[in-house]
């Protein structure tokens, strides 16, 4: 596997997003409309949802409507509303030291990846993190030392709500703490189920466990694999080694408090790291997130990319992974 990675930085929506926009559009818009754009809410219905839900976002949301060329399907895609399904196999889980880091593997497929770490200071609050949908975002810390990630929350129901990246997004927009993003994810409709785990800058933590067709669980779990409180989908469970997962970070969670760099180490081998690109839910990198130092890194079992808010560098970096190890060059 190959992956053409960047790193961009734009403060304001300019024209750095408007040429990611139109190099990411055709392929978007393929996957926005495989079922008739008409299975997609119309423009009213989804700038309405944006409006009820998170208008603090609706001046961002325009401003890029704009940028991207004001077509109704390119509003319709940018307000996240009801899109189509897509799932994810994912691991995170907070460290258990004294300095507040979360680790996270995204496993997914890299044909519908935007290989992009973006840094943005939208509406005065300077936030990075990993791009979807460009200006969703799968993980990511803002300057609040507020730092976020998700996981895929293995049930098939699929309802009125957002793409969880958006809701990511949003957090990061308008959220300081850990008990604020709680709030926030308790009261915004996803259109699937995904765990969402927050961490602030004074170690406090949640997962919040979400769901369209049930009310979201606020908890106090340090690990987050592909499963809420039970399995509910049992064949995805094994397909993805969820439960097993989830077990091995338990058990480095209670035995004992082991050394960072050796916690993080095991998110590049199996059982965490997996090497099933060709069935779309290998693991493109492992995110290492300190909000209180307001900096991310990226690693991979032979390469590692570090990123500071206040000092970002603009790059690009090819990644391979071949058979379970990474290159860069």
């Amino acid at each position: 596997m190959r992956l053409a990675w960047r790193a961009i930085s734009e403060d304001d929506p300019g024209p750095k997003w408007a040429g990611l926009f139109r190099e990411y559009w055709p392929a978007y818009h393929r996957w926005w409309a495989r079922e008739g754009a008409e299975a997609r809410p119309g423009f009213w219905d989804s700038h309405k949802a944006l409006r009820a839900h998170m208008p603090e976002m609706l001046p961002l949301y325009e401003d890029l409507v704009e940028l991207a060329g004001g077509t109704d399907h390119a509003a319709r895609f940018l307000s996240f509303y009801c899109p189509p399904p897509y799932l994810s196999a994912c691991s995170q889980a907070i460290w258990p030291g004294a300095e507040p880091v979360m680790v996270r593997n995204y496993d997914y497929s890299p044909k519908a990846f935007d290989s992009l770490t973006l840094r943005t200071k939208w509406q005065g609050r300077a936030v990075m993190g990993t791009s979807d949908g460009l200006w969703g975002l799968v993980d990511g810390i803002n300057d609040a030392g507020l730092a976020v990630s998700l996981t895929f929350g293995g049930r098939r129901v699929v309802g009125d709500g957002f793409g969880v990246p958006l809701i990511l997004r949003y957090v990061l927009q308008t959220c300081e703490t850990a008990a604020e993003a709680g709030r926030v994810l308790a009261r915004v409709p996803t259109h699937m189920s995904y765990n969402v785990t927050v961490l602030d800058r004074k170690r406090t933590f949640l997962t919040a466990l979400m769901a369209p067709d049930r009310q979201t669980v606020i908890t106090h779990q340090a690990v987050a694999t592909n499963h809420q409180e039970r399995v509910e989908w049992a064949s995805h469970a094994r397909f993805t080694a969820t439960v097993e997962r989830e077990r091995y970070l338990l058990r480095r969670l209670t035995l004992h408090v082991e050394a960072e760099e050796k916690f993080i180490g095991a998110f590049l081998r199996p059982p965490l790291y997996s090497t099933r690109f060709d069935q779309g839910f290998g693991t493109l990198y492992t995110a290492v997130l300190r909000p209180r130092q307001h900096q991310m890194e990226l690693c991979w079992p032979h390469a590692r990319w570090p990123f500071d808010l206040h000092d970002f560098r603009e790059d690009t970096r090819i990644i391979y992974t071949p058979e379970g190890t990474a290159q860069v060059k």
